[in-house]
């Protein structure tokens, strides 16, 4: 990919380039610009571009899923808001709901459930609870950059361990090796499958897209190492966004079948809600003479529009283009994944260990 990048006002390491409204709130935020010239004359930054952290205190902490078009039925996230910044993310829009925005709020406020791990406790120990896989990272990385130094993920770890309690995990980060010696006997048990996510095998692609991720050699190598070690993986090729990384569809399911990946998934791109106007600001400073074509494909795919909110439509799209993603996802499938499956997980242990021990009678 030809990286034209505009670096008038790129804010480099982010993936959005403004806050935009939040839909939400009554009052509007704006930076003027006699404000920035201010700063300029003075040499004072308008914008230190921090990550800040910001401790919540959440009721509950895991979540019914009811969309039709996810593969889980119950998620947990011990972080809201994501460091990753992903451009294409569909969670920056939940951001809103705290008040922030979904551009570099999204990005740069990260809100920590400290408490994560004893909600989660006191949930599966409840009497009317029935084991069914809990995903961890429904909405955002539970691996992000935020869990190096708060460990929420890995506590949780251990809790669905004391009870063998099912577990799965979708992540972009290598992160997750840390906790490998946990995630290990999860897998003795059958309690946990992984999903890393791989959305393309250029690293200058990656780094517009994606920009505080880890490499693709070392998602690549995390697939390896858990297949090692037993642990079942499912490589996420998503989002598929044409014109940006739909030509990679079969390297990239060679490449990830060949790392030991059990199964693929992967879903069309969709700009629902402020993604619509993130991701138009940013092609068009990022990759200026592809902005254009790439807009209309993936308007093409969803009905003439970025934002389509269409249950069983959404994440496929419609069109020629997207049923060219989809031929040759079948062909990706049919020669790198014939004879591959990814397991069930076992939801029969944990009633057994309930109270925290074995029962003996």
């Amino acid at each position: 990919m030809s990286n034209n990048k505009n670096q008038d006002n790129y804010i480099k390491g982010r993936g959005a380039q403004q806050n935009v409204h939040n839909r939400f709130m009554q009052q509007v935020y704006e930076t003027r610009d006699d404000f920035l010239e201010y700063c300029r004359l003075e040499g004072e930054e308008a914008d230190k571009n921090r990550t800040q952290y910001l401790p919540i205190f959440p009721k509950t902490i895991v979540n019914k899923v009811t969309s039709p078009d996810v593969g889980m039925q119950y998620s947990m996230n011990p972080y809201q808001g994501c460091e990753h910044g992903c451009i294409y993310c569909y969670a920056r829009n939940t951001h809103e709901f705290w008040g922030y925005s979904a551009g570099l709020d999204f990005e740069r406020k990260i809100l920590i459930k400290k408490d994560a791990a004893a909600l989660l406790e006191a949930k599966i120990k409840h009497k009317k609870w029935k084991a069914q896989t809990i995903v961890m990272s429904g909405n955002t990385d539970c691996y992000q950059p935020a869990e190096k130094k708060f460990e929420i993920t890995r506590a949780c770890l251990e809790v669905f361990l004391k009870y063998r309690h099912p577990v799965g995990i979708i992540t972009k980060n290598a992160l997750l090796l840390r906790d490998l010696d946990i995630l290990k006997e999860l897998g003795q048990y059958g309690l946990v499958g992984v999903n890393i996510s791989v959305t393309s095998l250029s690293e200058e692609t990656r780094r517009i897209l994606e920009p505080r991720t880890v490499s693709i050699k070392k998602r690549l190598d995390t697939i390896r190492i858990l297949s090692e070690n037993g642990i079942p993986v499912n490589a996420m090729l998503a989002p598929i966004i044409p014109g940006i990384n739909s030509h990679e569809i079969i390297a990239l399911a060679k490449a990830v079948s060949e790392s030991g990946a059990c199964s693929m998934a992967f879903t069309v791109v969709r700009l629902n809600g402020a993604i619509g106007q993130l991701f138009t600001e940013w092609i068009h400073k990022t990759l200026p003479d592809k902005a254009t074509k790439v807009l209309h494909q993936i308007a093409a795919c969803h009905g003439g529009s970025l934002n389509d909110s269409r249950f069983g439509i959404r994440s496929r799209g419609e069109g020629k283009i997207a049923t060219q993603l989809h031929d040759l996802m079948r062909l990706a499938r049919r020669s790198y994944f014939k004879d591959k499956t990814f397991p069930a997980l076992n939801v029969v242990l944990h009633e057994q260990y309930k109270d925290g021990q074995m029962k003996l009678f």
